[in-house]
């Protein structure tokens, strides 16, 4: 299923003109952009730690950044600072800044090994329960998640947002390209009240779109 497909058959099931969503991860804006089409009265509130994915975010969301809101800090476990471990690559890769995790590689490094981390930063990171508290945001209708190999640190810091989150779609490796990445069947072991909806599979990787069976 394409890309634009998946972002399709997502808006028809949030089944309302306004939803909250939360991209998490959102790199340079493209999913940010497409749900903002699809749902233009949508809520959307944006996360983005690497300051260069956050630099094209703006440039590119440049005309609808009054509809969005970008807070440029990672999603995890805890309140503070964490190192983030940017991407990079070779030649006319060079800018690719859409490998970069909170969870320093492993298996990446040698399955993708034109991909470099050459140095970390220090990021400001915020627990998703925190953040949502302080944002006053008590249901959320969809969170997209692409945070490499983070999984599971986003959901142990946000336990109450998703008991009151309909929908989640994210990235999932059963090769561990990160260090201490979950497993499919880990991360569904972490979301009990959530059911598979659709599975987009590339071999031990892929992409899930998970429903809330409490909501």
């Amino acid at each position: 299923m394409s890309s634009l497909k998946v972002h399709r058959q997502i808006a028809s099931l949030l089944q309302k003109p306004d939803p909250v969503i939360l991209d998490i991860g959102c790199n340079d804006g493209t999913d940010t952009r497409r749900f903002l089409r699809l749902c233009p009265k949508a809520k959307l509130y944006c996360f983005e730690p690497d300051p260069r994915a956050a630099t094209r975010f703006k440039k590119n969301m440049n005309l609808y950044l009054d509809k969005v809101k970008l807070l440029e800090i990672a999603l995890s476990d805890r309140n503070g600072t964490i190192d983030f471990h940017p991407s990079n690559g070779e030649g006319s890769a060079k800018d690719w800044d859409q490998s970069g995790s909170i969870r320093r590689p492993k298996n990446h490094l040698v399955e993708h090994d034109w991909v470099r981390f050459d140095r970390p930063i220090s990021v400001e990171t915020r627990r998703l329960d925190d953040w949502c508290s302080e944002a006053n945001l008590t249901k959320i209708d969809f969170i997209w998640m692409d945070v490499q190999g983070a999984e599971s640190d986003v959901i142990a810091g946000g336990r109450q947002t998703l008991s009151n989150t309909r929908f989640i779609y994210t990235e999932y490796s059963d090769h561990e390209l990160y260090e201490g990445q979950l497993s499919l069947q880990a991360i569904l072991d972490l979301l009990p009240s959530f059911e598979l909806v659709t599975r987009y599979a590339h071999g031990v990787e892929g992409d899930v779109l998970l429903r809330n069976t409490s909501l």
